[in-house]
């Protein structure tokens, strides 16, 4: 019997295909909730049972369990462990049951980033021909996409899926960037970035962020030389030779197997930078972004993949999100040309440093989905004079380097949420001299004021930005009803009597 730990839309999945294959299935799920139970009526018809309530061990005659982000050290899965029953994931169970002749995956993970790059990744694939499908933690599970007509998956994978993913092996695989995020569940840093890490660890083709130093780490066992990857240059492997050839233009767009396919004897690694690339890496000159890796000759040439202009939202952290992309497209043949007329094609998901309105010469963005400092921290990178509208749930993570940081570009803060009184005291000490307001409850109107309270800091030339730095579920669904919330308070500001709403 195989126990799927999880009846999230992960589990449901991967029941199904379990039920589908002739296995017997037990699906445990520790909420009774009404959607739960609709979806649990749903696997009947598969003949799937689905048992509700905190289990202390698996049941008895289990030989698999299949979890969906569980945590390691959850009492079930800790003696299932004990007892030697193997515990593999959702993407695990995926590899292990593609058919032969599968689409190869081309993988990515990161703290942040990684919805945006996948899609952007998808939309590069698709401007070639290929018949692409995002999958994994963007939505669509793997274990349903696997046996589907897609020619090629592009795999947002999260820490949680790669923590239990012992045999996948990437046609490519990139590591956006790693900084701290769910350590409650991973337990510390190191074993964060160790899953993060994983996905490198089959991989034909290595990408990572030569700018970030947990990413960097991780790349350097795949390298000739261990501990190039950050020398020299701050994360770019050392100081960028000069481009003497060529930026080429873009030419013409163009019109699995058994678990235990071993890793290539070398991995090929590249390394993407916002600064000018080395022979090897993929990179920016001046406006645009080029290719010194996937080219004829890397060390005099580069060939140009696409401008700022194409990417959409502009912003640093997002030219870094569109680099990962190409890097992953050109390791698997993708043409220039197709990189560009992908990230032109691309549409952003709402939330992410969306521009909402201009109200009295203020620009007004929404971010809800920086909902760790990390994430916070690029977005207010991307202005020069800000009100930051910030707070939630912290989830334990440190903002002080978030503030400090940020504290030139700030003109003033708005602070809301549960945790907003430990941004408040990083303020005081890193910019006492900037304007700070609280907006206390939890009632449906606390956008209002948050947004009236900011539009008084700000000055003509300013951004009120939406970064939280924290989740959102203290006050609301998720951070797509924050981020709702937020625009829906800008537009009724710029009505006539906006403020009075207030």
């Amino acid at each position: 019997m195989i126990c799927v730990a999880g009846l999230g839309v992960s589990g449901v999945a991967a029941a199904r295909v379990l039920a589908a294959r002739g296995e017997q299935v037990v699906v445990l799920e520790g909420r009774d909730t009404e959607r739960a139970r609709e979806a649990a009526a749903g696997l009947a018809a598969f003949g799937v049972e689905v048992r509700f309530g905190e289990p202390a061990g698996p049941p008895p005659g289990t030989t698999t369990i299949v979890t969906t982000g569980w945590p390691p050290h959850h009492p079930m899965l800790a003696a299932a462990t004990a007892a030697g029953i193997e515990v593999i994931g959702e993407v695990e169970l995926a590899w292990r049951v593609r058919p032969e002749g599968a689409a190869p995956w081309l993988a990515l993970t990161g703290t942040n980033g990684k919805t945006t790059a996948v899609r952007m990744l998808t939309s590069m694939l698709l401007a070639a021909g290929h018949r692409a499908l995002a999958v994994g933690n963007v939505g669509t599970p793997v274990v349903e996409a696997v046996a589907g007509p897609a020619e090629v998956l592009a795999v947002e994978l999260s820490s949680f899926q790669l923590h239990r993913s012992p045999s996948i092996v990437p046609h490519a695989a990139a590591v956006l960037n790693v900084a701290p995020d769910h350590l409650d569940w991973h337990g510390s840093m190191e074993e964060y970035a160790r899953a993060k890490g994983e996905i490198f660890a089959r991989a034909g083709t290595v990408v990572y962020n030569a700018d970030d130093a947990w990413a960097s780490r991780l790349a350097e066992p795949y390298l000739d030389d261990p501990g190039a990857a950050a020398s020299g240059s701050p994360g770019t492997g050392g100081p960028a030779e000069p481009v003497t050839g060529p930026v080429t233009g873009p030419a013409d767009v163009p019109g699995g197997g058994p678990t235990d396919v071993p890793r290539p004897a070398r991995a090929r690694v590249v390394g993407f930078t916002l600064g000018v690339p080395r022979p090897g890496q993929v990179g920016v000159v001046e406006d645009l972004l080029v290719d010194r890796a996937f080219t004829a000759d890397p060390v005099t040439g580069a060939e140009e993949l696409a401008s700022f202009d194409d990417v959409r939202p502009f912003a640093p952290h997002n030219v870094a999100n569109a680099l990962a992309a190409a890097t992953l497209a050109r390791a698997y043949g993708v043409p220039p040309a197709a990189v560009r007329r992908g990230l032109l094609d691309f549409v952003p998901d709402p939330h992410r440093i969306a521009y909402v309105a201009r109200v009295a010469e203020v620009d007004y963005v929404d971010d809800s989905k920086a909902t760790n400092p990390h994430a916070a921290a690029a977005s207010l990178a991307a202005y020069p004079s800000i009100v930051w509208v910030a707070g939630g749930q912290l989830k334990g993570a440190d903002v002080e380097d978030l503030v400090r940081r940020a504290a030139p570009r700030l003109r003033g803060a708005v602070l809301l949420g549960v945790d907003r009184g430990r941004i408040r005291e990083a303020l005081a000490r890193h910019a006492g001299n900037v304007p700070v307001v609280e907006v206390d409850g939890q009632d449906t109107g606390v956008m209002d004021r948050v947004v009236t309270e900011a539009a008084r800091l700000a000055a003509p030339g300013d951004t009120v930005l939406l970064a939280p730095a924290g989740a959102s579920w203290d006050m609301f669904t998720g951070y797509p009803a924050r981020g709702e919330a937020f625009a829906r308070a800008v537009h009724r500001l710029a009505e006539p009597d906006g403020g009075a709403r207030a």
